[in-house]
């Protein structure tokens, strides 16, 4: 079966796109900021993202399905300018890590969970934290050239790239690697998760386009 054999490709279908999984809680604060900021980010280096072949999605492991974003997250968007409409929580289901070429989640927890369920998922399960320190150590000129080999290409090597130094970088502290749940915290405390969140991508998006933010 093609399709379990670690990223989710059966029969070259979708190996014109690299899926991003945000995995948070209920999906509702922290994954559909990290979703949008994300898009955000490569709507800004790319034009429209899906010139690159990147996908952005995101869900809960206790995702709290059809639920819109909380009002505060879509604030903290609005403070990004970045778009937070249209947005509807989803559970985290096996096809999704199943499809998802690269998975970040808010916490070691949501990381730990996502494993669980299998399907390869070890080489391409990361905390966002976690992943930012990692690829703040991959030297770009190593990776695929974007506008040579594509975005896409660019992106599954960053990934390999990763996952091979993650027993080599380990996180200065336990807690280094979370993004603490703002989930009925006043709008402050949603602010500053969401310029952790945006911090933390930055760089990853950098690195997965090769291009700089626009700033």
């Amino acid at each position: 079966m093609t399709a379990l054999d670690g990223r989710g490709i059966a029969e070259g279908s979708t190996s014109d796109t690299f899926r991003i999984l945000h995995v948070s809680t209920g999906n509702v604060c922290r994954s559909p900021i990290t979703e949008r900021l994300t898009r955000h980010g490569l709507i800004d280096r790319l034009g429209d993202p899906l010139t690159g072949g990147l996908v952005v999605e995101s869900a809960g492991t206790w995702g709290h399905e059809g639920a819109p974003m909380e009002a505060n997250a879509a604030a903290v968007l609005a403070d990004f300018g970045a778009d937070a409409a249209g947005f509807t929580g989803r559970e985290l289901l096996d096809e999704h890590v199943i499809r998802a070429d690269l998975v970040l989640t808010a916490t070691r927890d949501h990381r730990a969970q996502v494993i669980s369920m299998g399907h390869s998922a070890g080489l391409r399960t990361f905390t966002l934290k976690e992943f930012t320190r990692l690829v703040r150590a991959i030297d770009p000129a190593t990776l695929p050239d974007p506008l040579q080999d594509g975005v896409v290409e660019r992106a599954r090597a960053l990934v390999r790239a990763a996952a091979a130094l993650r027993g080599w970088l380990l996180a200065p502290s336990v807690e280094a690697d979370e993004v603490y749940d703002p989930y009925g915290a006043p709008i402050t405390f949603f602010r500053s998760i969401g310029d952790e969140i945006n911090t933390a991508l930055d760089p990853v998006v950098t690195a997965l386009t090769g291009v700089p933010a626009h700033h």
